[in-house]
């Protein structure tokens, strides 16, 4: 019997038979990223049905030397959860739910559950777990707590880090680390949950969670809203932040081009506006008091910026169809580029006033540099998150000799813009293998030294996901 064959003997065991793919047909789903740019190869995919089964099963697998590649939903988009030989493991079977607390605003779960299965458990507490992304129903938790997800609610409730009250971890000896006492105050030193978040399964693998809830929103206000410029649009969301307060759920800006995909790939996605603006803001406010109208308190805004020459048309959504409408919109962006083009996207912050400064400079760098490309933008204004995304055509890209190298071509000359705005080059989307040169390039050695003293510490033998997060040592 070889090495490989008394590993994957011990694994059936371990496992039982659906916890255990091997053929080749069976794993190819998950060494290849789901836009399907990157793959990688993998020995098996271990699909464990509870924590138990986990640990035994990562102890045996590194016991041997041999690497284990955590993957959520695969629906990364810095191919983090992209295997190179070892074994993948996933939670797609560990999806339940341990505990609804309703007195104390948490959810205790599996980290395999789906973020709009955890949705539909929070509102079964008249409750919100409010972190909404485009890939609700693929996206898993323990994937987005080891990549610190954002998405549009980051303004007020934060992101996935804030939104985490503790977690279970299998280390890599296969010792369960568990830190879900849910405790809003606990004063005993590191915090082992803020640590894992971001991780990117570089600490271990995530097999539960606990989930701050927050209360379910009564009234709302949703407008799209159509600009000539950025700093237009930055003026008026400023105006909607001091108005309204910690009521701004989401202030989401798109370019002429980004909204010109949704409205060529979706025809049945109603873009309200009469004509595409350069630039489109979409607004949501949002308050757990079913007596706060925040309609006319925003129109009244509105009208005032639109006579001060502001705003160059408007909707204000008058149902929830119609607000539905606008944030269906917004999600589909990423579906819409995956049918356009090939997409370099960027995930940079900058500070909210810089935004519009770091744009017109990274157009400059783009159009001299990559002129087969079209700019697209997608933006979390508030927070200053702005993916910017040169789209090129796919014949283009194809006909490439190394696509790696004009990827990260791209990359370096937009993220030397964004450091001159003093700003990062991931915001929301991870480092994984794609970014690990700009963080050996960009980010403070010391740093790096300390993150790579803290992984050891974990993973002494950096078999976590090793490729991942951390560039190579020396």
């Amino acid at each position: 019997m070889t090495a490989d064959s008394a590993l994957l003997s011990e694994l059936a065991a371990i496992l039982g038979p659906k916890g255990l793919l091997t053929e080749a047909a069976d794993i190819a789903p998950y060494v290849t990223d789901f836009r399907g740019r990157r793959s990688g190869t993998a020995l098996a995919v271990l699909l464990p049905a509870t924590t138990e089964e986990a640990a035994a099963a990562i102890r045996a697998v590194t016991a041997r030397g041999i690497a284990v590649f955590p993957q959520g939903g695969n629906t990364g988009l810095c191919y983090g959860a992209v295997p190179q030989a070892g074994v993948v493991i996933g939670l797609k079977r560990m999806r339940r739910l341990r505990q609804a607390d309703l007195h104390s605003g948490l959810l205790t779960v599996d980290a395999g559950m789906t973020l709009a299965e955890v949705h539909a458990e929070a509102e079964k507490l008249n409750l919100q777990f409010p972190l909404y992304l485009g890939s609700e129903g693929t996206a898993q938790i323990g994937g987005l707590i080891a990549t610190n997800a954002g998405g549009t609610g980051v303004l007020r409730y934060g992101a996935m880090r804030d939104l985490v009250a503790g977690v279970e971890l299998v280390l890599a000896d296969g010792r369960v680390l568990s830190d879900l006492g849910g405790l809003r105050k606990n004063n005993t030193g590191y915090s082992m949950t803020q640590l894992v978040a971001g991780s990117e399964g570089t600490l271990g693998v995530i097999t539960g969670a606990v989930l701050r809830l927050a209360p379910r929103m009564q009234s709302r206000a949703d407008c799209w809203l159509g600009f000539a410029s950025v700093n237009q649009a930055l003026e008026v969301a400023t105006r909607i932040r001091a108005a309204f307060g910690t009521l701004v759920e989401a202030l989401e800006l798109i370019d002429r081009a980004e909204a010109s995909y949704v409205v060529r790939h979706f025809p049945d996605i109603r873009m309200p506006l009469a004509a595409l603006p350069d630039w489109s803001l979409m607004v949501q406010l949002a308050s757990s008091r079913t007596e706060d109208d925040l309609v006319p308190q925003l129109e009244t805004l509105l009208a005032t910026a639109m006579d001060d020459g502001l705003i160059a048309d408007a909707v204000v959504a008058q149902n929830e169809t119609q607000a539905e409408n606008i944030w269906h919109f917004r999600h589909s962006v990423t579906e819409a580029n995956k049918l356009t083009g090939v997409g370099v996207v960027l995930d940079t912050s900058v500070r909210p006033s810089e935004v519009a400064g770091f744009i017109a400079d990274a157009d400059r760098v783009a159009a001299a540099r990559f002129p087969q490309a079209e700019r697209a933008i997608v933006a979390h204004l508030a927070d200053g998150n702005v993916h910017y995304i040169l789209m090129f055509p796919r014949e283009f890209w194809t006909a490439l000799p190394d696509k790696e190298a004009m990827e990260l071509e791209v990359e370096r000359a937009i993220h030397d813009v964004t450091i001159a705005h003093g700003g990062s080059f991931s915001a929301e989307h991870g480092i994984g293998r794609k970014l690990t040169e700009e963080m050996a390039r960009l980010v403070d050695p010391v740093r790096l030294e300390l993150m790579a003293g803290i992984r050891a510490v974990f993973d002494p033998q950096g078999l976590m996901n090793p490729g991942a997060l951390l560039p190579p040592a020396g």
